[in-house]
């Protein structure tokens, strides 16, 4: 008897190309976005929307309770020798004064961890009542402790309800409002969000680390009632534009789709390519005009492409299955 195929859901491909797009793209203009007014509000729109969703989606297909074993194999592994990796690229390559100590990860590496840890906890989290509350209530605590980057803590639990509801969502729900109507009301807000950052004034005063969850409030600069107000601001408009950019993106197999698979070579590669393009060059703190910045928006994308090629594919699927 044949066996029936899964069909692949693109929707979720080429959301995740989109993200990694994304997370390029907001690296690369870290060391810029301050001077540079285009960029800096679109670094405001994409860390308030791109690590969300990527959380969101890698927990929607971690719907399977895991095996412990292939956790290790695929992310704990794999995150040590990416640690390896780069204190070797800072030291030999880029005399970076740094250390080789696992429990602080080092740029990107944070996900990793991260992602092994949700998978490990979402089971057992997931028997208790009301979960995604407590889970929320976590995020918002946990900026009042000042424990540094200690094994990602606090970016761990301020991003675990976006791994949460990502498991509990049903992509079927999305059917009722993939119209033209939902189309185009999606649209709309995001637009409205567009303009909305191009001309507020308020937000200009927040530091944009506040969608990082690596900080806390007294680091950001709040009082913890300040604070959290902000956070909760945070979550609201994460997982609004988590869901709004459902509806708009396509849900068809495209001639990018395929980037949806590559993901984790371009994740850890681009960040290596980044570190060296940073420490050994001033180009990317010197753009400030319209052009620079549209010039450095179209070499990320084509970075994207360039890791996302069958050689950096297969190391990274190589190193996730050491064992």
């Amino acid at each position: 008897m044949e066996q029936k195929q899964k069909t692949r859901e693109y929707l979720f491909d080429n959301y995740k190309v989109l993200l990694i797009v994304l997370v390029v793209i907001g690296h690369f203009i870290e060391p810029c976005y301050g001077q540079n007014p285009f960029l800096y509000e679109l670094k405001w729109g994409i860390v308030a929307f791109h690590m969300p969703a990527f959380i969101f989606v890698s927990g929607y297909f971690s719907k399977k309770e895991p095996s412990v074993k292939k956790l290790v194999g695929s992310l704990i592994i794999p995150y040590f020798v990416y640690e390896v990796i780069y204190y070797l690229v800072y030291t030999l390559l880029l005399d970076k004064d740094t250390e080789l100590y696992f429990t602080r990860p080092k740029f990107t590496l944070w996900y990793l961890l991260a992602l092994f840890v949700w998978r490990l906890a979402a089971p057992v989290v997931k028997r208790m009542p009301y979960y995604l509350p407590v889970s929320l209530i976590g995020g918002l605590l946990i900026g009042l402790a000042d424990i540094g980057n200690f094994l990602s803590i606090p970016r761990i639990v301020f991003f675990f309800p976006f791994f949460l509801a990502g498991t509990e969502f049903d992509s079927a729900w999305l059917e009722k409002y993939r119209n033209i109507r939902g189309y185009t009301g999606a649209l709309t807000i995001l637009g409205l969000f567009a303009v909305y950052l191009f001309s507020d004034r308020y937000h200009r005063g927040l530091p944009v680390k506040i969608f990082y969850g690596r900080y806390s409030y007294e680091t950001l600069g709040m009082e913890a009632a300040e604070g959290i107000a902000v956070r909760i601001v945070c979550y609201g408009i994460s997982f609004l534009l988590i869901y709004l950019f459902m509806l708009v993106l396509p849900s068809e197999k495209k001639s990018y789709s395929y980037l949806g698979e590559r993901t984790m070579a371009i994740y850890i590669f681009h960040g290596i390519i980044y570190s060296c393009v940073k420490h050994e060059s001033d180009i990317l703190h010197s753009i400030r005009s319209y052009r620079g910045s549209v010039l450095l928006i179209i070499c990320c994308m084509a970075l994207v492409w360039v890791v996302s090629r069958k050689p950096f594919v297969r190391f990274t699927n190589r190193i996730a299955h050491l064992i």
